[in-house]
């Protein structure tokens, strides 16, 4: 702008000077020329009337000493005298413009250019009373000859216009643009600029406004976006149809911390599942895979995105599944297990049945295979209500709501029920410790104690001990089962609290557990928001603590 502001002015002023220059000298050299004229028109009065009346003879003294050329000629045009030049030469004169002029009407005029243009000779012709003509001429330079004459000045006069005409186009070029240059366009209506620019800086105002509010809520929705993608535990990434990363939210980051989440999709995972995902989401088509990192699980959907003219986008979610996974290995288990454990004892009850049914069995027999029978079906009705209560507990717990039990006073209630049992393992089981209470569903809370109590008399030695030990530790109220019995082994220890594990089958079968005990504790424990943590041996005995929250 700068630069066609300041051209503006260079070639207003250039042209303005020219102009003038054009002008001034048209209106000189028009002043010369009339002023020639009244001249000669003066002089050849003059001289007219000395002739007529002196003759020739004054016209020839005044001929040698007039500075111009006077020319007298005769009524058919001949030249009679000249003061420059020799009559003889001279060719006819009726025709120049001047002296027929003159003959005609008394007076003529007339100025002709030499052939170089340099010079230009005016001519003034006037008729005498005897019918000559009388002519008087001057020669001064033409506009274009005083010009040539006065070139090296007219240079040096328009190059020093021209410097001066930018200065001048600079000078009004910084003056005109200098309020506009210094204009706050962040606050248009605090700047003091020409009037013609208000409605100008009134729109600018207003579209500054308009655009602060797009600024304002394009970065409450960024806002917004960061947060929920920031809060996800889902992964999810963005793709340009190029494939470049647009976007990758905290949960990309920390399942791929090793890699960049920047610049190609490569660069965030070489898995093949991945890529194949991706790649089929950028080829227009949606997208499902499943992929292994770390010891995790993660389900793999991607869906495609058209831009107009520029191929495919996409949009990818990363969701782990390991628990889910886990869940539904564990349901097969568990159906396969449940499958095993309840068709165990009905196959015995049937074939004891059978045997009886049949009077294969001797009398004396009756009772004893009765006695089978029964002990069989104890442990199906065991192991029915144990999978009752454990599907109870996967569901959030029985409806019963929670109240203070203390945990001392239900630790005895758990050995009174064991004394029977203990005595027939002969193991000794008491109850010691600090009387406090926890938050808890009574009959969930006895039936964990229970179960521990249980399995610590039932994989004890003969002789052994079992304490139910109440108390608080760290602020937290705790109930510590411990024994004396074949303790587990370091590599059962993880998973003694699944669903039907067993560490000694064969044991197992013969105290009729049915594997689900420590599973029921485990629930237990989760739906009170107890901590778990068992310390145990082989062969120096086994130690569960239960924790509870703070009261």
């Amino acid at each position: 702008m700068r630069k066609r502001v300041f051209g503006s002015i260079f070639l207003t002023a250039l042209v303005t000077l020219l102009l003038t220059a054009s002008l001034l000298l048209i209106a000189v050299h028009t002043g010369l020329s009339h002023d020639m004229r009244e001249r000669l028109a003066s002089e050849c009065g003059y001289i007219a009337t000395v002739i007529e009346g002196d003759g020739w003879q004054e016209l020839g003294r005044i001929g040698r000493v007039y500075a111009d050329r006077i020319t007298l000629v005769g009524r058919d045009g001949a030249v009679l005298y000249d003061n420059e030049s020799d009559v003889s030469t001279l060719q006819n004169h009726a025709a120049r413009p001047e002296i027929a002029a003159a003959l005609e009407k008394g007076v003529g005029e007339s100025s002709r250019l030499s052939d170089t243009l340099a010079e230009q000779t005016y001519y003034y012709a006037l008729r005498l009373e005897n019918g000559m003509v009388l002519r008087v001429s001057s020669t001064a330079d033409s506009a274009l000859g005083a010009l040539s004459a006065a070139s090296p000045w007219i240079v040096l006069i328009v190059l020093m216009a021209l410097l001066v005409a930018a200065l001048l186009a600079s000078w009004l070029t910084h003056v005109f643009l200098a309020p506009i240059v210094s204009l706050d366009l962040h606050a248009p209506l605090k700047n003091d600029a020409y009037d013609e620019l208000s409605p100008l800086l009134h729109r600018m105002d207003k579209q500054n406004n308009k655009i602060a509010a797009q600024l304002s809520e394009l970065k409450r929705r960024q806002a917004e976006f960061d947060d929920i993608t920031a809060r996800m535990d889902e992964g999810l990434v963005l793709f340009s149809a190029q494939g470049i990363i647009l976007f990758a939210n905290r949960a990309v980051c920390a399942l791929f911390p090793e890699d960049s989440a920047v610049g190609s999709y490569m660069t965030l995972c070489r898995d093949p599942e991945y890529i194949r995902v991706v790649e089929d989401a950028l080829a227009g088509k949606s997208a499902h895979g499943r992929m292994e990192k770390a010891g995790r699980v993660y389900s793999l959907s991607a869906s495609s995105v058209a831009e107009e003219g520029q191929g495919h986008a996409a949009v990818l979610f990363v969701v782990d599944i390991t628990a889910r996974d886990q869940a539904e290995r564990q349901r097969q288990e568990f159906t396969a297990n449940v499958s095993h454990e309840l068709k165990t004892p009905l196959t015995s009850i049937m074939g004891y049945a059978e045997i009886m049914e049949n009077g294969i069995v001797r009398p004396e027999d009756i009772g004893r295979f009765a006695a089978k029978i029964r002990t069989e079906a104890r442990r199906l009705l065991t192991l029915i209500e144990d999978i009752i209560r454990l599907s109870q507990l996967d569901e959030g717990g029985d409806p019963a709501p929670f109240e203070p039990v203390e945990l001392n006073a239900l630790c005895g209630t758990v050995c009174d029920r064991l004394q029977h049992k203990a005595a027939e393992h002969r193991v000794t089981l008491r109850v010691s410790g600090e009387h406090v209470a926890v938050s808890g569903q009574r009959h969930t809370l006895e039936q964990m104690v229970f179960n521990l109590a249980d399995n610590a008399i039932a994989y004890n030695k003969p002789g052994g001990n079992v304490l139910l030990e109440t108390g608080v530790q760290d602020g937290k109220p705790f109930v510590r089962v411990s024994d004396t019995g074949i303790g587990i082994a370091p590599a059962d220890q993880p998973r003694v609290f699944e669903r039907f594990y067993r560490v000694d089958k064969s044991h197992s079968k013969m105290t009729g557990g049915t594997g689900l005990g420590l599973s029921i504790v485990k629930h237990g424990a989760a739906l009170h928001h107890a901590e778990i943590s068992m310390q145990s041996a082989l062969g120096a005995g086994t130690t569960i603590t239960l924790r509870f929250p703070k009261a």
